[in-house]
């Protein structure tokens, strides 16, 4: 799976369950994440080298016994009247009310967790049915949906190719409960038919950000290193570090900066460490005033900087990629940038918001992590760092218009036709407008499939190449899904992965395909 991760084939669930334990209990050096799903175990590894000296360890790991007992009963309250219940029905060969009566006559077995935080895949029986042949942009928080053999809950609005029969409004994830998830693997889930639901207070919560001062000046007491207030937010904001691997059980992806490149580049510049939070802006529109003199650098997409006095006259315009100072009171104006999507933010210190889950990022698919920034947004430095402030360094990001990156193929490129996998490398593929940070969305001549039957979900990585049913494929960037059910054909190289977060809706971009295979292991 690319360049950093294995994908292992287990030969029934309680295998998987059984190789994910032991995986577990060997703390593996450079092991990151394992992540089970139905018949398979993805090992993410925090670099090639620590890939292959995994897959050499796999065959002698100690044998974890089968986990087979139900550890608790969780009963959800559901109105089923899904947009796919009819659709459903058909496929099932049964009428809606007996839809109704398997879905809700039975106890679901909790098997492992996935695609989204509190999205728990249920094992039941006798309503196999397949995905949508394309997914939809969102599906709504608290849809109860089937496919495959599994039933599910969607714990917020996210995109999603399951079939939706009916709604629920229990909480599947709140972060002040312990844990947060209300259905872990293990339990027993039942799911009762109501006419009506109550109301919705499942959202997940964000940490608060302080209030905007009254006026600008001095840092208020218990900001004793400044802030920065939001004037204006642009098309979309965001408070972003490098993330927070390691958490795929929880259904928690990595998320962090999409072009972490950049992300390091204006941290180095300014003397912080790597991890520390900056702001991720899109296309410019961002401005934001001083409290307390700070030092700044932007780097990523080359957006034009104005700063303005405390009169909001022009001071000056300083270089992107180069460090420098914002006095207390001065407003810096990011512009439109000629090419390139997202311009990074860094201040001496870094942004101390609380951080969720041991990252400070936002992640759009899940919902942790703090609010994408607004107009009055308060946004706490924090103490400055020893290490120098650092010197100018080249722009990272190029003019767009083509960008070219390496695919390795995927541990499901056999079900693509050869010429459609060759087509896959040959085509130049555009951007379209409903890409985001889950994921590009790509148009093109659409894919052959050469299997057409339903793929059990499995673990998924930045940079794969997921092919659904019309074709048109879907590339997977930071906030991308722990799993997935459409097969992955193919993997961006890891090192390739920050020039795909600078391609611009419209713009077109060329997988090329590497043709000797990645490195082949045992049960890989």
């Amino acid at each position: 799976m690319g360049d950093r991760a294995l994908l292992v084939e287990c030969a029934d669930l309680a295998d998987v369950l059984a190789l994910h334990a032991a995986l577990a209990a060997a703390s593996l050096p450079g092991l990151v994440d394992a992540v089970a799903a139905a018949r398979t175990v993805l090992v993410r590894a925090a670099d090639r080298a620590s890939r292959d000296r995994i897959a050499r360890t796999l065959p002698d790991l100690p044998a974890a016994g089968r986990h087979d007992a139900a550890r608790g009963l969780v009963t959800i309250d559901t109105v089923y009247d899904g947009e796919d219940l009819a659709a459903v029905a058909a496929l099932t060969g049964q009428s809606r009310d007996a839809v109704v009566a398997a879905h809700a006559g039975q106890v679901w077995r909790a098997a492992f967790g996935g695609f989204a935080p509190g999205f728990t895949y249920l094992l039941g029986a006798g309503l196999d049915v397949p995905r949508r042949a394309s997914p939809r942009t969102v599906v709504p928080a608290g849809a109860v949906a089937l496919a495959g053999e599994f039933s599910a809950v969607y714990p917020r609005a996210s995109p999603g190719g399951w079939q939706l029969i009916g709604r629920t409004d229990a909480p599947l994830w709140d972060l002040e409960r312990d844990p947060p998830a209300l259905v872990r693997p293990g339990d027993g889930v039942r799911f009762r038919a109501v006419r009506e639901r109550v109301a919705a207070t499942g959202a997940p919560r964000r940490p608060a950000v302080g209030p905007a001062p009254e006026s600008a000046g001095s840092p208020p007491p218990d900001l004793p290193y400044g802030a920065l207030l939001v004037l204006a937010a642009g098309p979309l904001s965001l408070l972003e570090d490098l993330g927070r691997p390691g958490r795929a059980d929880l259904g928690v992806s990595p998320s962090g900066a999409v072009d972490r490149g950049s992300a390091r580049q204006a941290n180095r510049l300014v003397g912080n460490d790597r991890s520390a939070a900056v702001v991720e802006t899109v296309l410019g529109g961002l401005e934001l005033r001083t409290h307390g003199t700070q030092v700044v650098a932007v780097s990523g997409a080359p957006a034009p900087l104005t700063v303005l006095d405390g009169d909001g006259e022009p001071r000056g315009h300083p270089p992107t990629d180069a460090p420098f100072a914002l006095r207390d009171g001065e407003v810096l104006r990011l512009g439109t940038p000629p090419y390139g999507l997202r311009s990074y933010v860094a201040l001496r210190g870094g942004l101390a918001v609380p951080p969720v889950l041991g990252s400070r990022s936002t992640d759009v698919l899940a919902g942790l992590g703090p609010a994408p920034l607004a107009a009055d947004t308060l946004l706490p430095v924090g103490a400055p760092p020893r290490a120098a402030v650092g010197l100018p360094e080249p722009g990272r990001v190029r003019e767009g218009g083509l960008t070219r990156v390496t695919v390795l193929p995927g541990p499901r490129a056999d079900w693509l036709t050869e010429g459609s996998l060759d087509r896959l490398g040959r085509q130049e593929w555009v951007v379209t407008d409903r890409s985001n940070r889950v994921g590009l969305r790509l148009d093109g001549l659409p894919l052959v499939r050469a299997v057409e039957t339903e793929l059990p979900s499995e673990g998924a990585v930045a940079g794969a190449v997921q092919v659904p049913a019309d074709g048109r494929p879907v590339l997977f960037l930071a906030d991308h899904p722990v799993t997935g059910g459409y097969p992955v054909v193919a993997v961006v190289r890891d090192a390739d992965l920050d020039a795909l977060a600078q391609v611009r809706p419209g713009e077109r971009v060329r997988l090329g395909l590497a043709r000797q295979a990645a490195a082949r292991h045992p049960g890989v």
